[in-house]
C-alpha cells in the first residue's frame, strides 16, 4: 500500500490568498491540508511575526525592513488584499493543533522565541509536538532550537549540497529534510528515506512536477496549490 503523501499549504494557501496571512492560513485549512508551511521573522519589539520577505516592500503597501518594525507598525500596514501581517502566536492559535505547523524560521534572531512559544503552546495550549515542525535554511537557527528544547521536531531545507545537509540533519536529530523538488531523483530520495528521515519537497506547484515528485515516494509536498496534490 502506498504511504499518504502529505499536503502542506506553502505559507498558508500562497496561490489563492496573500501568503502568510490568517486568511490564507484559514483558506489552507479549508482544503483539508494535512500541514502548512509558514515563515517567521522577528520585529523590533521582539515578536515574532509571519513574512517571508526580509522587507515589507513586495506584498505590503509599507516599505522597509521588518526587524526595524515594531509590532503594533506591522499591524497597521495592509498586504495585498488589505490583509494584516500575523504574529505567529496568532497562526498558532488559529490551527490549534488541527494539522501539522510547518515553521520556517527566516530572519536572525527568531530561534529562541520560536522555540520558547512552541513550548508554551505544547504546555498550555493543547499542541503536541507531533503537529509542529521547525524548519530553515540557516544552521544555526535550527541548533539554537534544538538547544533550547530537543523535543521540538527539526526540519533542514536545502537547494544544493545534499551531502552536507544529511550530515547536519544527523548531528541535531532532524526529522525531515526538505530539499527544492528540482533536486529530486527517486535514489536520492530512497538514499534520504533510508537515513530515517522524511523528505519534504516545496514548492511545486505544476501538475507534471507534481506527478513526477509523488512517483518518487515522498512523505510530503508543500505547494502553494495543495488542492492540486
Amino acid at each position: 500500500m502506498e504511504s499518504k503523501i502529505l499536503k502542506i499549504g506553502h505559507r498558508g494557501a500562497k496561490g489563492h490568498l496573500t501568503e502568510n496571512t490568517l486568511e490564507s492560513v484559514k483558506k489552507a485549512l479549508s482544503l483539508k491540508v494535512d500541514g502548512i508551511e509558514v515563515d517567521v521573522h522577528r520585529c523590533a519589539s521582539g515578536q515574532l511575526v509571519v513574512f517571508h520577505d526580509f522587507t515589507v516592500d513586495r506584498i505590503t503597501d509599507g516599505t522597509g525592513e521588518v526587524a526595524k518594525y515594531n509590532f503594533n507598525a506591522l499591524k497597521k500596514l495592509k498586504t495585498k488584499g488589505a490583509y494584516q501581517i500575523p504574529s505567529l502566536a496568532e497562526v498558532l492559535t488559529l490551527v490549534d493543533n488541527k494539522c501539522l505547523l510547518n515553521i520556517d524560521l527566516k530572519g536572525p534572531d527568531t530561534a529562541k522565541e520560536a522555540a520558547r512559544i512552541i513550548t508554551f503552546y505544547v504546555d498550555k495550549k493543547g499542541w503536541e509536538y507531533k503537529n509542529i515542525l521547525v524548519s530553515s535554511f540557516q544552521e544555526d537557527l535550527l541548533e539554537v532550537v534544538y538547544e533550547a528544547n530537543n523535543k521540538i521536531p527539526l526540519g533542514v531545507l536545502t537547494d544544493n549540497n545534499l551531502g552536507k545537509t544529511i550530515a547536519f540533519a544527523k548531528k541535531i536529530k532532524a526529522v525531515s529534510i526538505h530539499p527544492d523538488y528540482t533536486m529530486l531523483t527517486e535514489e536520492i530520495v530512497a538514499e534520504l528515506k533510508a537515513d530515517d528521515f522524511k523528505v519534504f519537497a516545496f514548492t511545486v506547484n505544476n501538475l507534471n512536477p507534481l506527478e513526477r515528485v509523488k512517483s518518487y515516494g515522498v512523505d510530503g509536498i508543500i505547494s502553494d496549490y495543495p488542492d492540486r496534490i
